[in-house]
Protein backbone atom coordinates (compact mmCIF):
# COMPACT_ATOMS: atom_id res chain seq x y z
CA UNK A 1 0.00 0.00 0.00
CA UNK A 2 1.26 3.45 -0.54
CA UNK A 3 1.73 5.71 1.96
CA UNK A 4 -0.92 7.75 3.65
CA UNK A 5 -0.74 11.26 2.33
CA UNK A 6 1.36 13.61 4.64
CA UNK A 7 -0.89 17.46 5.07
CA UNK A 8 1.85 19.36 2.71
CA UNK A 9 -0.35 21.93 1.33
CA UNK A 10 -1.83 25.42 2.56
CA UNK A 11 0.33 25.79 5.49
CA UNK A 12 3.35 28.57 4.57
CA UNK A 13 3.31 31.22 2.21
CA UNK A 14 5.52 30.04 -0.31
CA UNK A 15 9.01 31.96 -1.40
CA UNK A 16 7.33 33.56 -4.19
CA UNK A 17 5.41 35.76 -1.99
CA UNK A 18 6.09 39.72 -2.65
CA UNK A 19 3.59 40.51 -0.05
CA UNK A 20 5.13 44.37 1.38
CA UNK A 21 4.66 46.42 4.46
CA UNK A 22 4.30 49.36 2.02
CA UNK A 23 2.65 48.17 -0.43
CA UNK A 24 -1.41 49.21 -1.15
CA UNK A 25 -4.00 46.45 -1.84
CA UNK A 26 -4.44 47.49 -5.94
CA UNK A 27 -0.46 46.20 -6.01
CA UNK A 28 -1.07 43.34 -3.85
CA UNK A 29 -3.68 42.23 -6.37
CA UNK A 30 -1.65 42.28 -9.25
CA UNK A 31 2.17 41.03 -7.79
CA UNK A 32 0.65 38.35 -5.29
CA UNK A 33 1.33 34.51 -5.34
CA UNK A 34 3.27 35.47 -8.89
CA UNK A 35 6.75 34.23 -9.43
CA UNK A 36 7.74 35.02 -13.64
CA UNK A 37 11.02 33.58 -13.17
CA UNK A 38 9.80 30.34 -11.83
CA UNK A 39 7.94 29.97 -15.16
CA UNK A 40 10.54 30.51 -17.48
CA UNK A 41 9.74 34.75 -17.45
CA UNK A 42 5.74 33.78 -18.01
CA UNK A 43 3.72 36.37 -16.42
CA UNK A 44 1.09 34.27 -15.55
CA UNK A 45 1.43 30.92 -13.27
CA UNK A 46 0.68 28.46 -15.13
CA UNK A 47 -2.30 26.05 -15.22
CA UNK A 48 -1.32 22.55 -13.81
CA UNK A 49 -3.35 20.00 -14.66
CA UNK A 50 -2.38 17.29 -12.09
CA UNK A 51 -3.05 14.44 -10.06
CA UNK A 52 0.30 11.82 -9.74
CA UNK A 53 3.43 13.44 -9.07
CA UNK A 54 6.31 11.32 -9.37
CA UNK A 55 9.35 11.50 -6.99
CA UNK A 56 12.90 10.41 -8.13
CA UNK A 57 13.65 7.37 -5.49
CA UNK A 58 11.94 5.32 -3.47
CA UNK A 59 13.86 6.89 -0.21
CA UNK A 60 11.89 10.21 -1.56
CA UNK A 61 8.63 8.78 -1.75
CA UNK A 62 8.02 7.11 1.21
CA UNK A 63 9.60 10.16 2.88
CA UNK A 64 7.19 12.62 1.11
CA UNK A 65 10.25 14.59 0.33
CA UNK A 66 9.40 17.99 -2.06
CA UNK A 67 7.10 21.44 -2.08
CA UNK A 68 4.33 19.11 -3.95
CA UNK A 69 2.82 16.05 -3.02
CA UNK A 70 -0.25 15.53 -4.85
CA UNK A 71 -2.44 17.16 -7.26
CA UNK A 72 -5.66 17.28 -4.75
CA UNK A 73 -3.14 18.67 -2.45
CA UNK A 74 -1.67 21.78 -4.13
CA UNK A 75 -0.27 22.67 -7.24
CA UNK A 76 1.85 26.40 -8.05
CA UNK A 77 -1.81 27.20 -9.84
CA UNK A 78 -3.54 26.73 -6.38
CA UNK A 79 -0.63 28.10 -4.59
CA UNK A 80 -0.08 31.49 -6.12
CA UNK A 81 -3.97 32.15 -5.68
CA UNK A 82 -4.07 31.23 -1.82
CA UNK A 83 -0.90 33.58 -1.52
CA UNK A 84 -2.47 36.38 -3.80
CA UNK A 85 -5.50 36.26 -1.21
CA UNK A 86 -3.66 35.98 1.98
CA UNK A 87 -1.88 39.13 0.97
CA UNK A 88 -4.82 40.89 0.42
CA UNK A 89 -6.79 39.85 3.49
CA UNK A 90 -3.80 41.43 5.71
CA UNK A 91 -1.21 39.90 8.37
CA UNK A 92 -3.91 38.40 10.36
CA UNK A 93 -4.38 36.02 7.81
CA UNK A 94 -3.08 32.47 8.81
CA UNK A 95 -4.14 30.40 5.75
CA UNK A 96 -6.27 30.74 2.90
CA UNK A 97 -8.74 27.17 1.61
CA UNK A 98 -10.09 26.88 -1.54
CA UNK A 99 -13.27 25.22 -2.19
CA UNK A 100 -15.49 24.26 -5.49
CA UNK A 101 -18.11 26.93 -4.40
CA UNK A 102 -19.31 29.95 -2.26
CA UNK A 103 -21.40 27.26 -0.45
CA UNK A 104 -18.82 24.77 -0.12
CA UNK A 105 -16.42 26.70 1.27
CA UNK A 106 -19.63 27.92 3.66
CA UNK A 107 -20.69 24.31 4.23
CA UNK A 108 -16.39 23.13 4.97
CA UNK A 109 -16.17 26.49 7.89
CA UNK A 110 -18.97 25.38 9.83
CA UNK A 111 -18.18 21.60 9.70
CA UNK A 112 -14.44 22.53 10.37
CA UNK A 113 -15.30 23.99 13.93
CA UNK A 114 -18.52 22.45 14.96
CA UNK A 115 -19.30 18.79 16.20
CA UNK A 116 -21.88 16.94 17.63
CA UNK A 117 -23.91 18.41 20.41
CA UNK A 118 -22.92 22.04 19.29
CA UNK A 119 -24.98 25.11 18.94
CA UNK A 120 -24.46 27.52 16.19
CA UNK A 121 -26.10 31.09 16.08
CA UNK A 122 -26.82 32.13 12.61
CA UNK A 123 -28.03 35.89 11.24
CA UNK A 124 -31.11 35.42 10.02
CA UNK A 125 -30.74 37.93 7.49
CA UNK A 126 -28.20 34.79 5.76
CA UNK A 127 -27.97 33.30 2.10
CA UNK A 128 -30.81 30.89 1.60
CA UNK A 129 -28.41 27.86 0.86
CA UNK A 130 -26.38 28.62 4.02
CA UNK A 131 -29.91 28.13 5.89
CA UNK A 132 -30.70 25.42 4.46
CA UNK A 133 -27.17 23.51 4.85
CA UNK A 134 -28.24 24.46 8.57
CA UNK A 135 -31.47 23.04 8.92
CA UNK A 136 -31.01 20.02 6.84
CA UNK A 137 -27.05 18.31 7.07
CA UNK A 138 -26.09 20.47 10.95
CA UNK A 139 -29.10 18.79 12.44
CA UNK A 140 -28.47 15.45 11.34
CA UNK A 141 -24.86 16.05 12.70
CA UNK A 142 -26.85 16.78 16.37
CA UNK A 143 -25.65 20.82 15.83
CA UNK A 144 -28.66 22.98 16.72
CA UNK A 145 -28.66 26.44 15.10
CA UNK A 146 -30.32 29.04 16.69
CA UNK A 147 -31.41 32.34 14.20
CA UNK A 148 -30.69 35.63 15.77
CA UNK A 149 -31.59 39.27 14.68
CA UNK A 150 -28.45 40.84 12.21
CA UNK A 151 -28.48 43.91 14.39
CA UNK A 152 -28.22 42.47 17.60
CA UNK A 153 -24.60 43.40 17.84
CA UNK A 154 -23.36 42.70 21.65
CA UNK A 155 -26.95 41.99 23.22
CA UNK A 156 -26.45 38.77 21.23
CA UNK A 157 -24.69 37.72 24.54
CA UNK A 158 -28.01 36.55 25.54
CA UNK A 159 -28.44 34.01 23.00
CA UNK A 160 -25.17 32.01 23.70
CA UNK A 161 -25.65 29.00 25.13
CA UNK A 162 -22.74 26.79 27.42
CA UNK A 163 -22.73 24.93 24.20
CA UNK A 164 -22.49 27.62 21.38
CA UNK A 165 -19.33 27.17 19.53
CA UNK A 166 -19.35 29.76 16.90
CA UNK A 167 -21.47 32.56 15.62
CA UNK A 168 -22.25 33.23 11.66
CA UNK A 169 -22.54 36.64 10.27
CA UNK A 170 -23.14 37.90 6.65
CA UNK A 171 -22.79 41.88 6.19
CA UNK A 172 -24.25 43.13 4.87
CA UNK A 173 -27.86 40.88 4.15
CA UNK A 174 -27.09 39.83 0.36
CA UNK A 175 -31.10 40.28 0.22
CA UNK A 176 -32.07 42.47 3.02
CA UNK A 177 -28.72 44.44 3.36
CA UNK A 178 -28.95 44.68 7.16
CA UNK A 179 -25.18 45.75 8.26
CA UNK A 180 -24.14 44.00 11.34
CA UNK A 181 -22.04 45.01 14.44
CA UNK A 182 -19.16 43.19 13.50
CA UNK A 183 -16.87 43.81 16.36
CA UNK A 184 -19.42 44.10 19.07
CA UNK A 185 -20.39 40.63 18.44
CA UNK A 186 -17.21 39.08 17.76
CA UNK A 187 -15.95 40.37 21.18
CA UNK A 188 -18.98 38.29 22.84
CA UNK A 189 -18.54 35.25 20.95
CA UNK A 190 -14.47 35.02 21.56
CA UNK A 191 -15.49 36.15 25.49
CA UNK A 192 -17.90 32.73 25.61
CA UNK A 193 -14.75 30.89 23.86
CA UNK A 194 -16.90 30.57 20.01
CA UNK A 195 -15.40 31.51 16.92
CA UNK A 196 -16.62 33.98 14.40
CA UNK A 197 -17.62 33.05 11.00
CA UNK A 198 -18.40 35.80 8.35
CA UNK A 199 -19.99 35.79 4.95
CA UNK A 200 -17.67 38.33 3.62
CA UNK A 201 -18.48 38.09 -0.47
CA UNK A 202 -20.24 41.81 -0.28
CA UNK A 203 -17.37 43.96 0.34
CA UNK A 204 -14.41 41.48 0.31
CA UNK A 205 -10.99 41.64 1.73
CA UNK A 206 -11.19 45.12 -0.32
CA UNK A 207 -13.50 46.87 1.52
CA UNK A 208 -13.81 44.90 4.94
CA UNK A 209 -11.01 43.69 6.52
CA UNK A 210 -12.75 40.65 8.17
CA UNK A 211 -9.86 39.21 10.04
CA UNK A 212 -9.13 42.21 11.76
CA UNK A 213 -12.06 42.86 13.12
CA UNK A 214 -12.45 39.56 15.00
CA UNK A 215 -13.35 37.79 12.65
CA UNK A 216 -11.76 33.70 12.67
CA UNK A 217 -13.19 32.43 9.47
CA UNK A 218 -13.59 35.06 6.44
CA UNK A 219 -15.55 33.13 3.56
CA UNK A 220 -16.11 34.79 0.10
CA UNK A 221 -18.14 33.49 -2.87
CA UNK A 222 -14.92 33.26 -5.55
CA UNK A 223 -18.05 32.77 -7.62
CA UNK A 224 -18.39 36.46 -7.60
CA UNK A 225 -16.09 39.52 -7.33
CA UNK A 226 -13.08 37.80 -7.34
CA UNK A 227 -14.11 35.39 -10.90
CA UNK A 228 -15.99 38.80 -12.15
CA UNK A 229 -17.27 37.37 -15.44
CA UNK A 230 -19.88 34.87 -14.34
CA UNK A 231 -17.78 31.72 -15.64
CA UNK A 232 -16.34 30.52 -12.50
CA UNK A 233 -17.46 28.47 -9.54
CA UNK A 234 -14.97 29.02 -6.55
CA UNK A 235 -15.11 29.53 -2.77
CA UNK A 236 -12.70 30.69 -0.32
CA UNK A 237 -12.59 30.63 3.29
CA UNK A 238 -8.95 32.61 5.16
CA UNK A 239 -8.49 32.34 8.69
CA UNK A 240 -6.45 33.68 11.76
CA UNK A 241 -4.37 31.48 13.70
CA UNK A 242 -6.49 30.25 15.83
CA UNK A 243 -9.27 28.87 13.63
CA UNK A 244 -6.55 27.70 10.86
CA UNK A 245 -5.55 24.17 12.41
CA UNK A 246 -9.23 23.10 12.44
CA UNK A 247 -9.78 24.25 8.92
CA UNK A 248 -6.52 23.12 6.87
CA UNK A 249 -7.41 19.58 8.51
CA UNK A 250 -10.98 19.77 6.93
CA UNK A 251 -10.57 20.28 3.54
CA UNK A 252 -7.53 17.78 4.10
CA UNK A 253 -9.49 15.27 5.47
CA UNK A 254 -12.61 15.25 3.00
CA UNK A 255 -11.29 15.37 -0.32
CA UNK A 256 -12.04 18.87 -1.26
CA UNK A 257 -10.51 21.13 -3.83
CA UNK A 258 -10.74 23.28 -7.50
CA UNK A 259 -10.35 22.49 -10.77
CA UNK A 260 -7.41 23.99 -12.36
CA UNK A 261 -9.31 25.85 -15.08
CA UNK A 262 -11.64 27.43 -12.21
CA UNK A 263 -8.11 28.49 -10.54
CA UNK A 264 -7.16 29.90 -13.51
CA UNK A 265 -10.12 31.85 -13.65
CA UNK A 266 -9.64 32.58 -10.06
CA UNK A 267 -6.38 33.94 -10.41
CA UNK A 268 -6.97 36.43 -13.66
CA UNK A 269 -10.34 37.63 -11.94
CA UNK A 270 -8.43 38.09 -9.13
CA UNK A 271 -5.95 40.96 -11.01
CA UNK A 272 -8.52 43.03 -12.31
CA UNK A 273 -10.48 42.93 -9.51
CA UNK A 274 -9.56 46.33 -7.77
CA UNK A 275 -10.29 48.38 -10.86
CA UNK A 276 -13.74 46.50 -11.57
CA UNK A 277 -14.96 46.55 -7.42
CA UNK A 278 -14.38 50.27 -7.88
CA UNK A 279 -16.69 50.49 -10.86
CA UNK A 280 -18.94 48.95 -9.51
CA UNK A 281 -19.39 51.16 -6.29
CA UNK A 282 -19.44 54.02 -8.88
CA UNK A 283 -22.10 52.74 -10.75
CA UNK A 284 -24.14 51.32 -7.95
CA UNK A 285 -24.33 54.17 -5.98
CA UNK A 286 -25.59 56.05 -9.02
CA UNK A 287 -28.47 53.66 -10.08
CA UNK A 288 -29.01 53.70 -6.15
CA UNK A 289 -29.14 57.66 -5.95
CA UNK A 290 -31.28 57.84 -9.07
CA UNK A 291 -33.94 54.86 -7.69
CA UNK A 292 -34.03 56.68 -4.44
CA UNK A 293 -35.53 59.97 -6.37
CA UNK A 294 -38.03 57.90 -7.92
CA UNK A 295 -41.59 58.31 -6.59
CA UNK A 296 -42.17 54.63 -7.46
CA UNK A 297 -39.52 53.35 -4.44
CA UNK A 298 -40.40 53.00 -0.92
CA UNK A 299 -36.72 52.67 -0.18
CA UNK A 300 -33.61 51.91 -1.56
CA UNK A 301 -31.64 49.21 0.53
CA UNK A 302 -27.72 50.31 -0.02
CA UNK A 303 -25.40 50.25 3.03
CA UNK A 304 -23.58 53.43 1.35
CA UNK A 305 -26.53 55.87 1.49
CA UNK A 306 -27.00 57.91 4.49
CA UNK A 307 -30.62 57.20 4.33
CA UNK A 308 -29.77 53.57 5.00
CA UNK A 309 -30.24 52.69 8.90
CA UNK A 310 -27.00 50.78 8.90
CA UNK A 311 -24.88 53.54 7.58
CA UNK A 312 -22.83 54.57 10.60
CA UNK A 313 -21.28 51.32 11.25
CA UNK A 314 -20.98 50.86 7.60
CA UNK A 315 -18.90 53.99 7.51
CA UNK A 316 -17.15 53.24 10.37
CA UNK A 317 -16.38 49.44 9.18
CA UNK A 318 -15.92 49.52 5.42
CA UNK A 319 -13.73 51.61 3.03
CA UNK A 320 -16.35 50.69 0.15
CA UNK A 321 -19.28 48.92 -1.32
CA UNK A 322 -20.22 46.72 -4.33
CA UNK A 323 -22.64 46.81 -6.59
CA UNK A 324 -25.33 44.90 -4.98
CA UNK A 325 -28.00 46.60 -3.25
CA UNK A 326 -32.22 46.35 -3.43
CA UNK A 327 -34.97 48.43 -3.49
CA UNK A 328 -38.87 48.51 -1.74
CA UNK A 329 -41.12 49.30 -4.25
CA UNK A 330 -44.26 50.91 -2.98
CA UNK A 331 -47.25 48.77 -2.55
CA UNK A 332 -48.50 47.62 -5.69
CA UNK A 333 -49.58 44.62 -7.61
CA UNK A 334 -47.36 42.08 -7.93
CA UNK A 335 -48.01 42.23 -11.84
CA UNK A 336 -46.39 45.65 -11.88
CA UNK A 337 -43.24 44.68 -10.29
CA UNK A 338 -43.08 41.95 -12.80
CA UNK A 339 -44.00 43.95 -15.84
CA UNK A 340 -40.80 46.33 -14.72
CA UNK A 341 -38.61 43.11 -14.64
CA UNK A 342 -39.45 41.91 -17.86
CA UNK A 343 -39.25 45.40 -19.79
CA UNK A 344 -35.68 45.43 -18.77
CA UNK A 345 -33.10 45.01 -21.33
CA UNK A 346 -29.44 45.26 -19.69
CA UNK A 347 -30.50 43.54 -16.74
CA UNK A 348 -30.68 39.68 -16.76
CA UNK A 349 -32.43 37.86 -14.77
CA UNK A 350 -30.85 35.29 -12.71
CA UNK A 351 -29.07 34.07 -9.55
CA UNK A 352 -25.57 35.11 -8.76
CA UNK A 353 -24.01 38.30 -9.09
CA UNK A 354 -20.94 39.94 -8.90
CA UNK A 355 -20.24 39.85 -12.74
CA UNK A 356 -19.61 42.40 -15.32
CA UNK A 357 -23.28 42.30 -16.33
CA UNK A 358 -26.29 43.67 -14.49
CA UNK A 359 -29.20 41.79 -12.83
CA UNK A 360 -32.61 42.35 -11.27
CA UNK A 361 -34.19 39.81 -9.21
CA UNK A 362 -37.47 39.26 -7.39
CA UNK A 363 -37.09 38.26 -3.96
CA UNK A 364 -39.53 37.99 -0.30
CA UNK A 365 -37.40 36.96 2.59
CA UNK A 366 -41.44 36.50 4.70
CA UNK A 367 -40.85 32.66 4.83
CA UNK A 368 -36.91 32.27 5.19
CA UNK A 369 -37.37 34.26 8.67
CA UNK A 370 -37.72 32.91 12.06
CA UNK A 371 -36.24 35.40 14.38
CA UNK A 372 -37.50 38.24 12.95
CA UNK A 373 -40.00 39.48 10.98
CA UNK A 374 -39.80 41.08 7.37
CA UNK A 375 -42.21 43.45 6.56
CA UNK A 376 -40.60 45.51 4.53
CA UNK A 377 -43.81 48.49 3.20
CA UNK A 378 -43.87 46.45 -0.43
CA UNK A 379 -42.46 44.03 -3.39
CA UNK A 380 -38.76 43.97 -3.34
CA UNK A 381 -36.28 43.69 -6.00
CA UNK A 382 -32.66 43.30 -5.85
CA UNK A 383 -29.81 44.69 -8.61
CA UNK A 384 -26.16 44.25 -9.10
CA UNK A 385 -25.10 47.04 -10.97
CA UNK A 386 -22.56 45.77 -13.43
CA UNK A 387 -20.03 47.27 -15.71
CA UNK A 388 -22.26 48.84 -18.33
CA UNK A 389 -22.86 52.68 -18.88
CA UNK A 390 -24.24 54.08 -16.16
CA UNK A 391 -26.87 56.18 -18.61
CA UNK A 392 -27.52 53.21 -20.65
CA UNK A 393 -28.93 51.43 -17.33
CA UNK A 394 -30.83 54.66 -16.44
CA UNK A 395 -32.17 54.26 -19.69
CA UNK A 396 -33.39 51.01 -19.33
CA UNK A 397 -34.71 51.58 -16.11
CA UNK A 398 -36.90 54.16 -17.41
CA UNK A 399 -38.69 51.83 -19.45
CA UNK A 400 -39.36 49.44 -17.16
CA UNK A 401 -40.89 52.02 -14.99
CA UNK A 402 -42.79 53.15 -17.81
CA UNK A 403 -43.86 49.31 -18.40
CA UNK A 404 -44.60 49.45 -14.72
CA UNK A 405 -47.20 52.28 -15.08
CA UNK A 406 -49.01 50.67 -17.88
CA UNK A 407 -49.36 47.64 -16.02
CA UNK A 408 -51.53 49.51 -12.79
Amino acid sequence: MPPAEKDESMTKPSDNSTQKPDFKVETRLTTGGRDPFAHHGYVNTPVYHASTLLYRTAEDYLAHRGHYQYGRRGTPTSEALETALREIEGNACAGVALLPSGLAAISTAMLAVLRSGDNVLVTDSVYGPTRRFCDSVLVRFGITTTYYDPLIGGEIAKLMQKNTRAVFLESPGSLSFEIQDVPAVAAVAHTRGALVLMDNTWASPLYFRALEKGVDLSIQSGTKYIGGHSDVMLGTVSANEAAWPQLKDMVFSSGLCVGPDDLYLGLRGLRTMGVRLARHQQSGLAVARWLQARPEVLRVEHPALPSHPGHAIWKRDFTGACGLFSIVFKPVPQEAVFAFLNALHLFGMGASWGGYESLAIPFDCTAVRTATKWAPGGPTVRFHIGLEDVGDLIADLEKGFAAYAAAL
